[in-house]
C-alpha cells in the first residue's frame, strides 16, 4: 500500500537526519513509517503510492480554504513571474501590513519574518528589549518554535520524542525560561513573585495546540492580563496557529483578551513560510532601524509569501461567514466521532474551538500537558494506523490539533465518521 512511500523514506533518511525535515513527520509517535505525498486539492492529498486521503492537518494550519486554493496559486505564478526575491522593500509588504493590522485588534504595526520560530524569538527578544528584563515565562506542552529558550517544556515535537534536556540548550539559555502548567494562574503568581521585576514577558498560545486542543479555562488568560499589568510585564499571545483561523481577529477577537505582543505565522502565508510580529507602535518601533532591538532577515517580506498570505487574508476579510461554516463543519464531524466512540464502548475526550479540535482517548478533561500525556495515546497510536488504511489523515501525533479546511464537504465528513466507526469497530 505505501510501497514507493517506504522506498522514499529510505532513500531519505540517507541524506536528511531521520528522513525528515521537521521531527513529528517522521511518524514517531504512532510508528510505522511517514506517507510521503505528491499533490494535494481541496481537502484531499494524494501520496506517491496513488492513495487518497481526506486532509485533516492542512500543512498545520495555513489551508484554511483548501489545498491549491486558485486564487493563491495564480497570485503566486503572476508575481513569481517579477522575481522570487529582491533583498529590497516592495509595496506588497505594506500592503499586507495594512490589511493584518486593519484585521487584527489593538496592533498599530507589524514586522515580517520567515518562520513562526523567529516570530516567537523575535517577540521575546523584542520583550526584553523593551522592559530591561531577562526571564520570561512560558507554559509547559505549549511550542514557541525551536529556538533554545523555547525548547523547555515544550510540548508536542519534544514529548513526541520523548526529549526531556535539549542537548545543545545551555543551563544558562534555560535559566532565564521559567515555566508553568497551562491554566494554572497561582503558579505564575508563584513565579512572578519568586522572580520581582526580572520577567520581561509572558507568552503563551491563547488555545493550545501543541498538546492537542486545549482551551483556556475560565478567568486564565484574564488572570494573565492583570498579572501583566500589574508588575510591568508583556503579554505575548502566540497565534501562529490561532491567528486568522479562528477569527479575522484572532484569539485576541475571540476571546476578548488584548495581548502587547502577538506572532503569526501559517496563514498569513498561506502555505509558504513566513512569520511576524505585531503590536503597538510604541513597542514596536524598538525593533531597527527604529530602535536598538536588532532583528533582521535576507528573505522577511519575501514577494511570493507576502502576495499568497495578501491573497488568502483579503478572501478571509471579505468573507467572514467562512468562520461560521468551519465551526459547522466541526460540529458535524465532532457529533459523527462522538457517535463512532460512543459505539465502540470507548472513553473519550473530545477538545474544540472553531475550526481546531482534537481527541484524546480518557475520561478525563484535557487542560494541560500532563492530562494530555496521561491519556490512552496506545489507543490514538492505533487509531491514527486504522484511519489511515481508510483514507482519513490525521495528525500523527495524539500531541497535535487537528485543522478542519472549509473545502471539507458533507460526503467528506459523512466518509470520515464512517471511517471513524469502522477503524473504532476494528482495533477495540
Amino acid at each position: 500500500m505505501y510501497s514507493k512511500s517506504e522506498m522514499l523514506f529510505g532513500q531519505a533518511r540517507q541524506v536528511i537526519p531521520g528522513g525528515v525535515n521537521s521531527p513529528v513527520r517522521a511518524f514517531k509517535s504512532v510508528g510505522g513509517n511517514p506517507v510521503f505525498m505528491q499533490h494535494a486539492k481541496g481537502a484531499y492529498m494524494y501520496d506517491v503510492d496513488g492513495n487518497k486521503y481526506i486532509d485533516y492537518i492542512n500543512s498545520w494550519g495555513p489551508m484554511i480554504l483548501g489545498h491549491a486554493y486558485e486564487p493563491v496559486v495564480k497570485a503566486i505564478q503572476e508575481h513569481a513571474a517579477y522575481s522570487t526575491s529582491f533583498g529590497a522593500p516592495t509595496a506588497l509588504e505594506t500592503k499586507i501590513a495594512e490589511l493584518i493590522t486593519s484585521m487584527v485588534p489593538n496592533i498599530d504595526m507589524i514586522r515580517m519574518v520567515n518562520s513562526g520560530t523567529e516570530a516567537c524569538m523575535t517577540a521575546i527578544r523584542l520583550a526584553r528589549g523593551y522592559t530591561g528584563r531577562n526571564k520570561f515565562i512560558k507554559f509547559e506542552g505549549c511550542y514557541h518554535g525551536h529556538a533554545d529558550a523555547f525548547l523547555v517544556s515544550a510540548g508536542s515535537g519534544v514529548a513526541t520524542l520523548g526529549i526531556q534536556s535539549v542537548p545543545g540548550v545551555t543551563a544558562g539559555v534555560a535559566s532565564d525560561t521559567l515555566a508553568a502548567p497551562y491554566n494554572n494562574l497561582p503558579a505564575v503568581e508563584e513565579l512572578v513573585a519568586g522572580n520581582k521585576d526580572e520577567i520581561a514577558a509572558i507568552i503563551v498560545e491563547p488555545v493550545a495546540g501543541n498538546m492537542g486542543c486545549i482551551l483556556p479555562q475560565a478567568g486564565f488568560l484574564e488572570g494573565l492580563r492583570k498579572i501583566c499589568d500589574e508588575n510591568g510585564i508583556l503579554l505575548i499571545f502566540d497565534e501562529v496557529m490561532t491567528g486568522f483561523r479562528l477569527a479575522r481577529g484572532g484569539a485576541q477577537e475571540l476571546l476578548g483578551i488584548k495581548a502587547d505582543l502577538v506572532t503569526f505565522g501559517k496563514i498569513i502565508g498561506a502555505g509558504m513560510p513566513v512569520g511576524a510580529v505585531a503590536g503597538p507602535k510604541e513597542i514596536m518601533e524598538h525593533l531597527a532601524p527604529a530602535g536598538k532591538v536588532y532583528q533582521a532577515g535576507t528573505l522577511s517580506g519575501n514577494p511570493i509569501a507576502m502576495i499568497a498570505g495578501y491573497t488568502l487574508l483579503q478572501t478571509l476579510n471579505d468573507n467572514p461567514v467562512i468562520y461560521d461554516q468551519l465551526e459547522e463543519k466541526s460540529n458535524y464531524l465532532i457529533n459523527g466521532l462522538k457517535e463512532a466512540f460512543g459505539a465502540a464502548g470507548v472513553v473519550y475526550s473530545i477538545n474544540h474551538i472553531g475550526s481546531m479540535l482534537s481527541v484524546h482517548f480518557t475520561e478525563y478533561p484535557i487542560i494541560d500537558f500532563t492530562a494530555a500525556s496521561a491519556a490512552n495515546n496506545e489507543l490514538f497510536k492505533r487509531f491514527f494506523h486504522a484511519m489511515l488504511e481508510r483514507g482519513v489523515y490525521l495528525p500523527p501525533s495524539a500531541f497535535e490539533s487537528w485543522f478542519m479546511t472549509n473545502a471539507l464537504t458533507t460526503e467528506d465528513l459523512d466518509t470520515t465518521i464512517q471511517a471513524a466507526k469502522s477503524a473504532m469497530q476494528a482495533i477495540k
